[in-house]
């Protein structure tokens, strides 16, 4: 084994540890959305470790090319909705679900900024980080990885848009027909 190798070993099972311990209230419920999200980030953590020894490979191949592309757009929407979120979501103790992260209780709906096309941009960030990491070193792993990621982002995001609605009733059922869930105009 060697170094590189034995630091990825490390890293996941550290990144593992640190993960499990921000989802603890999570892992406990598996009717939360923070359930599934765990297993989102884990597969990621996996497939980014996996592939950060070809993370500059071949830096100019269309391959490399179209991963930047993704994990430049997993940036920006990451960074959009974190704006948008901190600025509109009027984070307060709700009740519905002691699970969430804090910044995740919000009063208020955002349809503001990245809000206003797509409802989920902060999983649509993982979703394109996932890609953009599959792309770096694709593989029947990597895409296995990818693929596990979707799904468990898709479930999250499902999860999430049924406690949304019991929290904002008709208004989330009206914003989910005008919005898409991860890409404007796309899905």
């Amino acid at each position: 084994m060697n170094l590189l190798s034995t630091i990825q070993i490390v890293i996941f099972f550290l990144g593992t540890i640190l993960l499990v311990y921000i989802s603890r209230k999570s892992l406990l419920n598996f009717q939360v959305h923070g359930f599934y999200r765990f297993f989102v980030f884990e597969f990621t953590l996996i497939l980014l470790l996996l592939n950060i020894p070809h993370w500059f490979d071949y830096p100019f191949t269309l391959q490399q090319i179209v991963s930047w592309i993704l994990l430049f757009i997993s940036l920006l929407l990451l960074v959009q909705s974190l704006y948008f979120f901190k600025k509109y979501g009027d984070t307060k103790q709700r009740g519905d679900n002691e699970a969430n992260f804090e910044f995740e209780n919000t009063i208020s709906l955002i349809q503001e900024g990245i809000y206003k096309y797509i409802r989920h941009p902060m999983y649509g960030s993982l979703l394109f980080l996932a890609l953009g990491a599959m792309f770096k070193n694709i593989s029947i792993i990597s895409v296995s990885l990818t693929a596990a990621a979707i799904i468990f982002i898709v479930l999250t995001a499902k999860i999430e848009e049924k406690e949304n609605i019991n929290f904002f009733g008709s208004d989330y059922k009206s914003y989910m027909k005008r919005t898409k869930m991860f890409v404007p105009l796309i899905i």
